[in-house]
Formats: structure tokens, sequence, C-alpha cells
């Protein structure tokens, strides 16, 4: 049982290592965000949907939970292309240094949607967090599209979270992402058309290479990714696994220097900032933790 435990426990940490390493596909796929996404999108939907035959999942929902899951199709999709796009704009470092940023986020939408109040701590952290993107700007104003995108992409990402917390409860989690996936894909063929592009020969013309980093960023990084996640889930506990994914970015900023260390090199302000968002992560987790146990107790001396 020891070893089966130790086994999930590697498990978690390859999985982050990979989520650390999609920025690091962001950086060598040479297409637009846009497309990218919706090709991130499109292979790993067709992947789920086999593995949702070769199980032989129930996928019936009803029209009000489908437009639900819609919604939150299309929020993970502009998460994914402005964290993209912040690559773009700037480099790895900054997009996961903003991205980091998403426990600030969290600490007011949580409220919202849990009707909960804002915790005291939540506030203190959320400060520090502000003061270390203050750190992070002021010392990297060359890259400032990126560092606006990346906060964006934040924010998505927290609103995402939050609201598939919410489906969570009452839903299959692969149920959900596939829903998700297909309607991202819907929305941004529909978008794409919108701008006057179109799906044409040149646009399914890409570099062997290009395919390559997009397959692995589909099957690997996305769908192999998720169902792990959902895996470890069974023999590891929540808090555990959502700290460990706290540590994305420290991976990814880590492996983006050891390959690309002329244009991740940053500013030692930067660093400082970095850590400051980085550390606040992981003391907001450890400190809900807590509260969680001591709520546990104090239910059972009830």
């Amino acid at each position: 049982m020891k070893k089966s435990k130790s086994v999930q426990y590697l498990h978690l940490h390859f999985l982050v290592l990979i989520a650390g390493f999609t920025a690091i596909l962001g950086e060598l796929i040479t297409i637009g965000a846009l497309e990218l996404v919706w090709y991130r999108m499109a292979i790993a939907g067709i992947l789920m949907f086999i593995y949702i035959k070769i199980i032989r999942l129930d996928i019936k929902i009803s029209k009000k939970t489908f437009w639900r899951f819609s919604a939150a199709g299309i929020i993970i999709a502009l998460h994914w292309i402005t964290f993209f796009e912040a690559i773009n704009q700037a480099n790895i470092s900054i997009a996961l240094a903003m991205f980091s940023s998403g426990a600030f986020f969290a600490s007011f939408i949580e409220p919202l949607f849990f009707k909960r109040r804002i915790l005291g701590y939540e506030i203190i952290f959320g400060i520090i967090v502000i003061v270390g993107v203050i750190l992070i700007t002021s010392s990297e104003m060359a890259y400032i599209y990126g560092i606006i995108l990346g906060l964006f992409s934040a924010l998505f990402s927290t609103l995402f979270a939050v609201i598939n917390g919410r489906f969570i409860e009452k839903h299959n989690a692969t149920v959900i992402s596939f829903y998700e996936f297909i309607s991202g894909v819907l929305f941004l063929t529909v978008f794409i058309l919108a701008s006057g592009k179109s799906f044409n020969a040149e646009f399914f013309t890409l570099s062997n290479s290009d395919w390559l980093y997009l397959f692995i960023l589909a099957s690997v990084c996305t769908a192999y990714a998720f169902i792990g996640s959902v895996h470890v889930m069974r023999y590891i506990s929540p808090f555990t696994v959502i700290l460990s994914y706290n540590l994305e970015p420290l991976y990814g900023i880590a492996i983006a220097l050891a390959l690309f260390p002329e244009s991740e090199k940053m500013s030692p302000q930067f660093y400082l900032g970095a850590t400051l968002v980085l550390f606040t992560v992981l003391l907001d987790a450890v400190f809900k933790n807590y509260k969680r146990r001591k709520h546990k107790i104090s239910q059972i001396t009830d």
C-alpha cells in the first residue's frame, strides 16, 4: 500500500511537470495562439471521445447543462488563448509568473460563487500578490502586453476552476471536460470565421514539428493530464494535488531557463516578484488546508 502511494506521488509530480511543459510547447509551436487553441481543443476532444467510448461512459446531459458546460468551455478557451499569446508577446517566465496570480483572483471570485465571506488572510495574501506583480511589471515594462494578457489568463483560469468546482459536485469530470472541449472548438470556429479567416488548405498546412508538438500538447498535456489528475485523486488528498499543481509555474520557469537561457533570463526584480507570488500561492493553500482540518475537528468534537 505504501509503495502504491509512493508511485501515485511520483505520478502526480510527473503530471505537474507535464503542466509546466505546456508553456514550453507554446513557445515551440509556430502558429498563432487562436489556431493553436483550436487544434488543442479539437484533438483533445477527439481523444476524450475515444476514451469515453472505450470505458462506455454515458454522456447524456440536459440542454440546460449543455449550455452551462459550453460557457465554461468558452472561458477555458479564452484562458488558453490569452496564456499562449502572453508567451508570444513576452516569454514563458512572464506568462507563468502572471498565471500564478490566479490565487489572488480566487480570493474574490470564490466567495461570490460559494456565497461565503472574504477571509482576512486572503486579503493580505492578495496584497502581497499585487506587490509581486508590481515588482515584475516595473522591472519588465518591455513585456507589458504579455503581462496584461497573463493577468487575463489567470483571471479566466480562476473563473473556470471555480465554475468547474460547482459542476463536479453533480457531474462526471470526464463528461464535463468532453463537452467543454467540444463547445470551445465550436466557439473558436465561429470566431475564426467571423474574423474573416477560413478553414482552407493553408489553415491545415502545418510543419511536421508543429503537428508533433500539437499532438503532444493535446494528448499528453491535455487529455492524459486530465485523466491522470482525476486518477491520482483517488489515492492522494485533493489538498496535496492542488498544492502540487501550484508548483507548475516553478517547474515551467525552470525548464524554460534550461531550454531558452537567452530569452528567458530576467532581472533580479522579476525573480523577487515571482517568488513573492509563488510563495503566497503555496502559503494560501496551506492556510486553507489548516482551516479545513480545524473545521472538521470542531465538527467531530461538537
